[in-house]
């Protein structure tokens, strides 16, 4: 089974079980896959029974999903096509961070892998897109991410912001609004006893305060040593 001839939903299936994965080290599970597409759990089925047999992914009946090395190959390129269309939206059209998912989302599977390799030079080979992800190389090359959770990070600690999920257009839009962009920075503000809230001292002196639901979206670096994981 060759790229090429994966169908449109095989192609969004292994993109979108990449992507589970990138976010959480939890096991994707059939009900995490119906819950992220919105198809029913019997059409997720189907679709993990057919991609199984094209050696895409492992799966046992109501068992953790696994791309194989070929199905992650084929999730890489696709992830790939999708952030530099992302990209190419921003740096050459003009558009808003929050506009460009589901315009990259249609326009992945259209463009032609000499027209993302030209998007690619045009753009001076970018390593990630708007929202802060990393790209990857043609090989399906990336590099390491090293960053947390903003739920991960210690009351006082200064951060600064690396990725924000592109799914939420309506909390990219908030993000901007309340001046939090792609490598800006904040402090940890003082955290409320059973409380899920996070509050980011931004260097103006402004508090931006997020739910668990927004914060879970946002991946940091601490910038004070002494505050990362491990360190005393």
């Amino acid at each position: 089974m060759t790229f090429q001839e994966l169908s449109t939903n095989s192609q969004d299936y292994l993109k979108v079980l990449w992507d589970l994965r990138e976010w959480s080290d939890k096991a994707v599970q059939p009900t995490d896959l119906a819950r992220k597409t919105g198809m029913k759990p019997s059409t997720v089925s189907g679709a993990m029974a057919r991609l199984t047999t094209q050696g895409l992914v492992t799966h046992a009946p109501y068992g953790d999903i696994i791309l194989t090395p070929l199905g992650e190959q084929y999730a890489l390129k696709m992830v790939r096509r999708h952030r530099l269309l992302e990209t190419f939206l921003v740096e050459k059209l003009g558009y808003r961070w929050d506009e460009v998912h589901k315009e990259a989302d249609q326009l992945e599977h259209a463009a032609s892998d000499l027209m993302i390799e030209r998007i690619d030079e045009s753009l001076g080979h970018p390593t990630k897109d708007p929202h802060g992800d990393a790209i990857p190389g043609p090989n399906g090359e990336m590099d390491e991410d090293k960053s947390i959770l903003l739920t991960a990070a210690p009351e006082g600690a200064t951060i600064r912001i690396e990725r924000v999920s592109d799914e939420d257009s309506k909390l990219l839009r908030f993000l901007q609004q309340q001046g939090l962009s792609i490598d800006g920075t904040a402090t940890i503000g003082k955290f409320t006893p059973y409380s899920d809230i996070v509050t980011l001292v931004l260097p103006s002196g402004a508090n931006v305060v997020l739910g668990a639901s927004a914060a879970e979206r946002i991946r940091v670096t601490l910038l004070d040593e002494e505050n990362s994981p491990g360190q005393s």
